[in-house]
């Protein structure tokens, strides 16, 4: 159009435009390549993308409104408005305003600065460079520039910029490589292969300039694995599907360049559909203290209600008689009006039953402990010279309560390393090491095999047992079938993009391993053509025709090709899971087939990955019969899979085993020990993958998911609502069967259930299971009419691996547990597809692994090594609990027994809102005088020491039930509180009623009395919380007993002669210090109130422990034992299950590779020169 726009009138062209758009409106979508003008009618979204929170404009208040939906935040905001009415305030507002201003800034620069980290990612993304074609000529752009309907050139091992579609890339007939790490946790190479037509348009910018296809296509959706379209050009249409589709976050790999034309751009990406919202996370502390502030607000409202009926009846009988010496306030003309303002003066003096400080000590003490996660050396990972990072201060106490856990599998319990670790050749074991005497001992760097006399060989390459080296070189003829068939049975590439360097274009991992074994022991692949391959063979170049790949896919479980020897014999190699190859085996092989199952179940307890290789020869006559078959079958237009197959098993039959092999998919250091302590610890485990069934149920045994004793696996894969809700039943009923039953009580209650959100409770089933849902089924089971079924059966197995999953569904897994169970969940993950559950979850969790920034930037928590998880969790998250409950416990009770002194005071002051205490104690008491043993038990204290929390992982079970502080424990706070302000207020009054000094004196006066009052408070409550202690230290003892003296240094200093002369009016208790601390009957007095306080207490926890003692008080009691008795090391014995026998089988490969190859047409021969 703009090339022409000289020679078509204006209106003509905006007519035609406009009939092109209400056209494309009856497809949903469309786009034409290379015409801004025509795609910008639609108004679709540029390539920028945002994942911050706030802008400049709405930073403060969004933020605002955020902070008061914690409610402490909106009682204080509340409290500030009355104290600015001067007739009822009988305090000055500062007093509010200053520390709540504090509170607020600081949390807001906390989410600022968080913010900002995001600002700065958006801004590094949407700036990156990509080229754009533009008037023929390609040009580099910003990202965020890109629009849809652009056509855009992709270099390798660069990511790719939005969704777009495969036109052309410099390999044959438009393969292109691609990593989809960040969209499904796979690093296996991926093929993608773009439609003829633009293909052959290859780098040619003319062409690519003239191309004006048009595109229409889907609306955007989240689905990964799906896109449908057509593109129309040149008269012709052309089907699009996702093989076409290269998606944003993908990594362009063994792939010079690449051009694409962009289909959605920014937030229409798949890769931005299946990103979760940034929740704003508060911990169920958090939720818990917003209902108990309401539930103190509701009863200061009540004391203040009585308190100011009381004033009422006061000023009625006796206040009339005081007009004279006390008259009214001009503002209250009668005794009902003088009780409204008395209420709200009441309703300030008692406000101290939640002061603010409150807030203030628990984001030092989050802080604190904070901080103990990044100093933690045992989570420092010294290789990448990276600490554990705690990126939020607001979840620490959240770790110690968390009952579920879910997983990423690729670079989280492994390391996506693939190894080939051991193997079995016609009967005889290989990969082991031997001491002298013929037993098997721990490989060791002096055993590593010198394959130095292969020049081909892969330096990186390992192995530990020289014996199958030197059958290799003995020409034994089994071994080098063995070999062989490894580098002949695959669809892995050569390349030699790196100069003088052989490397291989693997679609899977497990093949890389195999080909690249097959290699270091002579037998190096080194080219392939459409229709032979090429292998050196101990030095010796060898072709071999290739006449057929008989495709793996998942109902096969088994890849096999036919190849012709330069000596013109057929050979079949065959490789598989056992449980299909052992089917195809010549009755021969039956006595080498239990041998080899035997080295199989010895390969599978140790958590590798087994295939059985097997061959056959093929007679000329019947491949030719065989041939014609697979020919016809191959054109045929009905039932076309089916035909392949049967013809494929006419020849996959009467095989020669071979052997088998054994690949270490490498986990991470110590990940089978922490799943089994989490396990100890009653925390369940979830895998959520996009990997195969395969390949994530194979690494669930060796990490310790699922054991080999479990009572069953249960195995979800229907393919309708019907099905799955049918199959997730039957395992209900398996493992709980009167689960099923009306009368059960769950369904009781469930059915008694109206409400959108509920709790389900705990279900026990009658044994040890697992249940294994892929992504397809997951997708039917989490409908509203099935999503709880699914709750209930997968909550009840022990562990749970959801494989084949997108980001998306990670999340809503996520969220499905959090809905409907009372339960903190925590989430880990290293890559970018795992976002969506870190941020789901209640905790989130990055391992700093090896794909990239975007995990850790989502997250809560960050550490390099999966097993940091269970310090994470059993220590620092243990103790931050106990710690906060522990602060939170006597925080309330010592608020509790100041505040309500008050109130029995009013008894005595004619309800006139008069405070007990002096205003400088007011202010000093949560500031200075308590501040310090509190926060000092808080940071420091520890109830065991952190080898017993990882020991005996029970301890970690009361912060998952919440027993350390709930609402039972908050109305024991508040009894305590009640009792001890009894005792502290009436004691002292007691003690100087009509009491004389020992000159004859009298000492009842109010000053006097405060100062009793507040005396025997201090006192108390710092024994109270010597009680709770349980850890002493030079610095605990010097914390708890120097605030005592700080506080009699602090009164002698506020109630000196000095200060009074200074300021009388601000400093009124002259001398008051001296003349009483110097009556015994005032330290009598001090006496009898701790000992009324203490005793309770101590009688409470010591009839606690004996009458009704939790199970972890039974633990702390062994502990105990042990310290005085070490533990033995335990004695682990090795028991073989023959029954219980299970296929290691576990191959990443995607069907469909096999023909790429055996198409001559987009096949062009690249032979790697082993010279270069």
């Amino acid at each position: 159009i703009q090339s022409t726009s000289c020679l078509i009138p204006a209106w003509l062209e905006r007519t035609t435009l406009l009939i092109s758009f209400l056209l494309c409106l009856s497809e949903k979508r469309c786009l034409m390549a290379n015409n801004r003008l025509f795609n910008s009618i639609f108004e679709y979204p540029n390539n920028t993308i945002k994942t911050s929170k706030y802008t400049i404009f709405n930073c403060l208040p969004l933020n605002l409104f955020e902070q008061f939906q914690r409610l402490a935040n909106a009682y204080f905001l509340v409290l500030l408005l009355l104290q600015l009415i001067p007739q009822i305030s009988s305090l000055a507002w500062y007093t509010t305003v200053i520390p709540l201003i504090v509170v607020l800034s600081i949390t807001g620069v906390k989410d600022a600065i968080d913010d900002v980290k995001r600002h700065q990612n958006d801004k590094q993304v949407n700036n990156r460079s990509v080229l754009v074609l533009v008037n023929g000529r390609v040009k580099e752009d910003k990202w965020m520039n890109v629009q849809v309907g652009d056509i855009i050139k992709l270099k390798n091992d660069h990511p790719v910029t939005a969704d777009v579609l495969l036109l052309s890339s410099s390999e044959p007939c438009g393969l292109t490589y691609i990593e989809t790490a960040d969209l499904d946790g796979e690093t296996n190479l991926k093929v993608k292969q773009a439609i003829s037509i633009t293909s052959d348009m290859e780098d040619d910018l003319e062409l690519l300039s003239a191309f004006k296809g048009e595109v229409k296509y889907e609306l955007p959706n989240n689905k990964l694995d799906k896109f449908s379209g057509v593109l129309s050009y040149q008269g012709k249409t052309y089907l699009l599907d996702q093989d076409r589709l290269l998606l944003r976050g993908c990594i362009i790999r063994n792939t010079d360049w690449c051009y694409g034309l962009v289909i959605y751009a920014g937030p229409d990406t798949k890769l931005m559909q299946n990103s979760g919202i940034t929740a704003f996370k508060r911990t169920h502390i958090d939720h818990l203290m917003n209902v108990l502030v309401l539930w103190i607000f509701l009863g200061l409202g009540a004391m203040c209600f009585i308190l100011a009926i009381g004033h009422y009846i006061w000023e009625n009988k006796k206040g009339y008689h005081f007009q004279i010496f006390l008259p009214q306030a001009h503002h209250t003309s009668s005794s009902a009006m003088s009780s409204f303002f008395m209420f709200w003066s009441y309703f300030i003096v008692l406000n101290t039953m939640v002061p603010i400080s409150l807030y203030v000590s628990v984001e030092i003490i989050r802080l604190g402990n904070s901080f103990y996660i990044n100093w933690d050396r045992k989570m420092f990972y010294a290789p990448k010279n990276i600490p554990a990072q705690a990126r939020t201060t607001t979840l620490n106490e959240e770790l110690g309560q968390v009952k579920y856990v879910f997983s990423d599998k690729t670079g989280t319990l492994t390391q996506n390393i693939m190894i080939f670790n051991k193997c079995s050749i016609n009967g005889k074991l290989y990969g082991y090491c031997y001491d002298s005497s013929g037993q098997i001992v721990q490989v060791s760097e002096k055993d590593k095999v010198d394959f130095s006399y292969n020049l081909l060989a892969d330096p990186k390459f390992s192995f530990y047992d020289n014996t199958l080296v030197e059958a290799v070189k003995s020409g034994d003829y089994w071994v080098y079938l063995f070999f062989l068939s490894l580098s002949l049975c695959h669809t892995v590439m050569p390349s030699d993009k790196t100069e003088g360097k052989l490397e291989y274009q693997a679609q899977s991992p497990d093949e890389g391993a195999l080909v690249t074994a097959a290699r270091n022991f002579g037998f190096v692949f080194y080219s392939r053509t459409s229709e032979t391959i090429t292998v050196v063979e101990m030095g010796s170049t060898r072709v071999y025709q290739l006449l057929a790949i008989l495709d793996f896919n998942n109902e096969r479980k088994r890849m096999s090709v036919i190849v012709r020897t330069p000596e013109n014999r057929v050979m079949l190699f065959c490789k598989g899971a056992d449980t299909i190859i052992c089917e195809l085996l010549h009755s021969s092989c039956a006595s080498l087939s239990d041998v080899t199952m035997d080295h199989l179940d010895d390969f599978a307890s140790k958590g590798l990955r087994t295939l059985m290789v097997a061959y056959r020869e093929l007679d000329n006559a019947f491949f030719q019969t065989w041939i014609n078959k697979y020919t016809e079958a191959c054109l045929s237009f009905s039932d076309r899979k089916k035909n392949i197959s049967v013809i494929y098993e006419e020849v996959e039959k009467d095989l020669i085993l071979l052997g088998a092999t054994a690949i270490e998919d490498k986990l991470q250091d110590g990940v089978p020990e922490t799943i089994s302590t989490l396990s100890q610890a009653k925390i369940k485990l979830w895998v959520l993958t996009g990997d195969k069934q395969e390949t994530a149920m194979n690494i669930a045994y060796s990490c310790s998911v699922f054991k080999d004793e479990m009572d069953g696996i249960f195995i979800v894969e229907g393919s309708n609502s019907e099905t799955v809700l049918q199959q997730l039943r039957t395992a209900r009923k398996t493992m709980k069967p009167e689960s099923l039953l009306e009368s059960d009580p769950v369904n009781i209650y469930l059915t008694n259930k109206y409400r959108r959100s509920f709790n389900i409770p705990e279900e026990v089933p009658n044994g040890n299971y697992g249940l294994v849902i892929s992504g397809c089924s997951l997708a039917f089971a989490l409908e509203k009419n099935v999503e709880l079924e699914l709750l209930r059966t997968a909550c009840m197995c022990q562990g749970v691996i959801c494989c084949r999953m997108t980001p998306l569904q990670k999340a809503k897994v996520v969220e499905l547990v959090k809905r409907y169970k009372k339960v903190v969940t925590l989430a880990i993950g290293d890559g970018a597809n795992d976002i969506n559950m870190i941020k789901a979850a209640h905790i989130g969790v990055a391992i700093n692994g090896n794909e990239g920034m975007q995990a850790v930037l989502h997250s809560d928590f960050a550490f390099c090594q999966f097993h940091y998880l269970q310090r994470l969790l059993l220590v620092h998250g243990r103790w931050s609990y106990m710690r906060m409950c522990k602060f939170l416990n006597y925080f309330f009770y010592k608020n509790f027994a100041f505040t309500l002194v008050h109130f029995w005071y009013a008894f005595f002051n004619g309800f006139s809102a008069q405070t007990v205490y002096d205003t400088w104690f007011i202010t000093c008491y949560n500031l200075v005088y308590t501040s310090l043993p509190v926060l000092g038990m808080s940071l420091l204290d520890q109830d065991v020491r952190e080898k017993w929390s990882l020991v005996f992982p029970q301890l970690y079970e009361p912060g998952q039930h919440n027993l350390y502080f709930n609402k039972k424990e908050f109305v024991k706070c508040l009894v305590h509180g009640i009792y001890s302000s009894f005792v502290l207020f009436f004691v002292p009054m007691g003690t100087v009623y009509n009491s004389e000094r020992s000159d004859g004196k009298d000492i009842s006066d109010f000053q006097s009395f405060s100062l009793i009052v507040q005396t025997c408070l201090i006192w108390v409550v710092t024994l109270q919380v010597a009680l709770k202690i349980t850890f002493w230290t030079a610095i605990s003892h010097t914390i708890v007993w120097g605030s005592l003296g700080l506080y009699f240094c602090v009164l002698f200093f506020l109630y000196s002669d000095g200060l009074y002369l200074l300021s009388p009016g601000t400093f009124q208790f002259l001398g008051v210090a001296r003349n009483t601390m110097d009556q015994p009957q005032i330290w009598l007095g001090l006496i009898l109130s701790m000992v009324l306080c203490v005793i309770p207490v101590i009688g409470y926890n010591f009839l606690k422990k004996q009458l009704c003692p939790l199970h972890v008080d039974k633990i702390l009691d062994s502990i105990h034992d042990c310290m005085g008795n070490p533990l033995s090391p335990p004695i682990c014995a090795s028991v073989k299950r023959p029954s219980l026998r299970r296929s290691a089988y576990a191959f990443s490969h995607k069907e469909g590779f096999g023909a790429l190859i055996t198409s001559s047409k987009i096949m062009r021969s690249k032979l790697y020169n082993p010279n270069k």
